[in-house]
């Protein structure tokens, strides 16, 4: 059968999307390769939320071509959101591409090469408990994806446009997804939606609350974690869950931004005020809880009194991880009809000016672990640092924030590690920390 390799642009939901269509390709007898050389097929899973992410799709797919006219015979397949939103023009940008495929049959992509052209199909394509995936993760972790889309109406937002309205999976089909994990020997789940405190209201059954209770059952898991939650929805029943000992302390709130007027054009609530009464709230109810946030800069209409406002809020914060994002307006959107007002420089500018300030706010949370003891997940070797494993602690989520680098002791390496270690925290770094494993 022919090798394929497969490339995966974008967020942890696209991942998950990747890994359903490397166990569909697996059932059917291909073999893969990370050896683009010895690949027959190239599959190109992309990435269109914003301009950034476009362009990177743009960059890959340039690459791709190159690698087929280096040998013929060889196919070039590029799925997900771009050519779900602009296949027209990707098609004629690129009449090259051996088929094209967007966000709605990633669970067929067998066919899509054998036949050289996508599955028509209503609606995107939700996984369930009965959807094979290959885990590609972490030998200890894996992502669940919880539901698809988005209802909401941020006016920045092309999610909508992509993936559709917000689409829940029951219960039950992920508490079995996650039993089934667990079987595997997976022992910290990250939950992932585009808007994961949504789950369950477009079904009006139970929602994320039940469903956190239900997999709190679940025997093996040890780590539970929430990404991306909409700050509106925190409520008290979450909090409370929060504070069972099998979940992350870790809440992923995009705030977007903190002036009331950038917020009102953004179709957002939560002024700065109003977010830092919020973010007092959750830290009184859930001591030692950790917050990331992504903020967006550049807007239409962010002068230099907004940019202030956004400043004075992210000092006031103290998140302890944040991404920080220049605005690209999206065709279809409300927001596209704004004046892109702010220079794509300035826009650069105020994106390296917030992160400079929120790497001291890091570099003062991750002091504060030096001499500690912290329990950890076994991630793997750390390529940058020979005899060095990767691992995290529960603050820090997977491929977003920063990592703990083990020492193991000598021993250690030969024996074979556990999935948790107990590592004693020897340096910080602006984003990571360093240690070695101590004996219980």
């Amino acid at each position: 059968m022919p090798k394929i390799s497969l490339v995966t642009l974008g967020c942890a939901k696209n991942l998950v999307d990747s890994e359903v269509m490397l166990a569909r390709l697996d059932a059917r007898g291909y073999s893969f390769t990370a050896d683009l050389s010895e690949a027959d097929i190239l599959i190109i899973n992309t990435c269109g939320f914003i301009r950034a992410a476009r362009e990177e799709a743009h960059r890959t797919i340039d690459l791709g071509l190159g690698w087929k006219r280096a040998r013929p015979g060889r196919l070039l397949v590029v799925v997900g959101c771009y050519p779900e939103r602009f296949s027209d023009y990707l098609k004629v940008r690129y009449p090259q591409v051996d088929a094209w495929s967007g966000v709605r049959a990633f669970d067929r992509i067998d066919e899509i090469i054998e036949k050289k052209k996508d599955v028509h199909r209503t609606g995107t394509f939700l996984l369930d408990h009965r959807t094979p995936r290959v885990i590609s993760t972490g030998p200890y972790w894996a992502y669940v994806k919880i539901s698809e889309g988005c209802s909401r109406r941020c006016s920045f937002c092309s999610i909508p446009l992509i993936k559709g309205p917000y689409k829940s999976r029951t219960v039950e089909s992920v508490v079995r997804e996650v039993k089934n994990l667990a079987a595997l020997g997976i022992k910290e789940i990250n939950l992932i939606s585009h808007d994961t405190t949504y789950f369950g209201r477009d079904r009006k059954k139970t929602g994320l609350t039940t469903l956190l209770l239900r997999l709190l059952s679940v025997k093996g898991i040890e780590w539970i974690r929430l990404l991306y939650g909409y700050p509106d929805e925190v409520d008290e029943s979450l909090l409370e869950v929060m504070l069972e000992p099998r979940m992350c302390r870790y809440l992923d709130l995009p705030f977007q931004h903190a002036s009331g007027s950038i917020l009102k054009k953004m179709g957002r609530g939560l002024n700065g005020t109003r977010a830092l009464k919020l973010l007092d709230r959750i830290r009184k109810k859930v001591p030692g809880v950790v917050i990331r946030s992504s903020l967006i800069v550049g807007f239409p209409g962010e002068g230099p009194k907004e940019f202030k406002e956004l400043q004075d809020f992210v000092a006031r914060a103290r998140f302890e991880h944040l991404g920080v994002f220049c605005y690209s307006p999206e065709p279809g959107t409300p927001a596209a009809g704004l004046v892109d007002d702010v220079p794509e420089n300035e826009k650069k500018k105020r994106q390296q000016t917030i992160m400079r300030q929120q790497k001291e706010i890091s570099r003062q949370f991750y002091s504060t672990f030096r001499g500690q003891t912290l329990e950890v997940i076994v991630d793997g070797s750390e390529a940058r640092k020979p005899g060095y494993l990767t691992a995290r602690a529960r603050f820090q989520a997977p491929e977003v924030d920063g990592q703990v680098l083990v020492e193991p002791p000598a021993g250690q390496r030969e024996k074979g590690l556990p999935a948790f270690l107990k590592v004693r925290i020897k340096r910080s770094l602006d984003y990571d920390l360093i240690g070695r494993v101590i004996d219980d």
